[in-house]
């Protein structure tokens, strides 16, 4: 989805502000101007456009007991600015990391933060461009968690260019997931139709910019709980997560997560790690996205549209489908 040219083109002579959705605020962190060449039929133009911000975050982490305190630099992320205390909380929720939002004694910026040390092979690093500097989100646990420190400093597995096969993934997945949890929900396969619909009005930065994904809760009744936007995929589900296992509202068992794109093996992990029970995607998912549906009797739907979706796992969540002979 894209503005009309009315709300694209500003011509640099005339505005400095970026144009967007009369309901978005200019001063967004999430979008910026940026001056740029637009070709149309062969004639250039000087304009403004919305564009996507993405900036680096540095996420450390503070625990040990009262008298031997460490930090750790765990992650760099590139994303999206905004909602970063629930970034850091879902990606530490959904890595394993800590089980409980009581464990998180405070999540903020450091006023003068030092540099912390990096965690090696077992924190996610950036090539950061000569001059740009990381933000700094920083954690501190209480000093009776314990952090296992080979949780800490595992590769990853979760990314999809990790390079590890799908058979250990979902070995290492289910060592580091809780076991499966029972739970009622379902939902008419009329109301799971018309949940795009519903995402698009409130994906503002996207419709500003057209460079955001989005991650959203819905209810089985089809009432829209909450949504994130980010320019990856994994910090949008994270910043999702994170507001709820901040608000202790984690598992959630009575809640759908949809997607803006695709489904990957990783947002599927973080669904299991949230304990929610069913996901839908617009776009596709990949072959390991779905074993781990398979694995873990999560429902997943994928090309879901107006008229028609996908389902590739747990069927039975789906209400009012009628079923066909399969004809090959």
């Amino acid at each position: 989805m894209s503005l009309s040219e009315g709300q694209l083109e500003h011509r640099s002579s005339e505005s400095e502000e970026v144009q967007t959705d009369a309901s978005f605020k200019v001063a967004h962190p999430s979008v910026r101007s940026a001056e740029i060449f637009r070709v149309k039929r062969g004639e250039v133009t000087t304009v403004l456009d919305a564009v996507a911000v993405e900036e680096p975050l540095e996420i450390q982490l503070v625990y040990g007991a009262a008298d031997d305190r460490k930090i750790k630099s765990i992650s760099i992320t590139m994303r999206t600015p905004g909602n970063d205390a629930e970034l850091a909380a879902g990606f530490l929720m959904t890595e394993g990391v800590v089980r409980d939002a009581a464990h998180i004694a405070s999540i903020g910026t450091p006023s003068a933060a030092k540099p912390a040390p990096s965690n090696g092979a077992g924190a996610r690093q950036a090539v950061l461009p000569t001059g740009i500097r990381s933000q700094v989100i920083r954690v501190e646990l209480s000093p009776e968690v314990e952090v296992s420190m080979s949780t800490l400093k595992r590769n990853f597995y979760t990314t999809s260019s990790c390079g590890v096969c799908g058979k250990a993934s979902l070995l290492a997945l289910r060592t580091l997931c809780p076991l499966p949890q029972h739970d009622n929900f379902i939902i008419r396969s009329d109301i799971l139709r018309t949940l795009p619909q519903q995402l698009q009005p409130v994906q503002a930065a996207f419709k500003a910019t057209g460079g955001l994904h989005a991650a959203s809760l819905f209810t089985g009744d089809g009432l829209l709980h909450s949504v994130r936007e980010d320019v990856g995929r994994h910090n949008a589900v994270d910043k999702l997560l994170g507001e709820a296992f901040l608000q202790d509202a984690v598992p959630l068992r009575s809640h759908l997560l949809l997607l803006s794109g695709r489904a990957s093996f990783e947002l599927l992990q973080k669904a299991v790690m949230g304990g929610i029970p069913m996901v839908a995607a617009i776009g596709a998912p990949s072959s390991l996205a779905i074993d781990v549906a398979r694995e873990f009797s999560i429902t997943l739907v994928g090309f879901l549209r107006s008229e028609s979706f996908n389902i590739y796992s747990a069927p039975h969540r789906v209400l009012g489908l009628k079923e066909t002979t399969y004809h090959s």
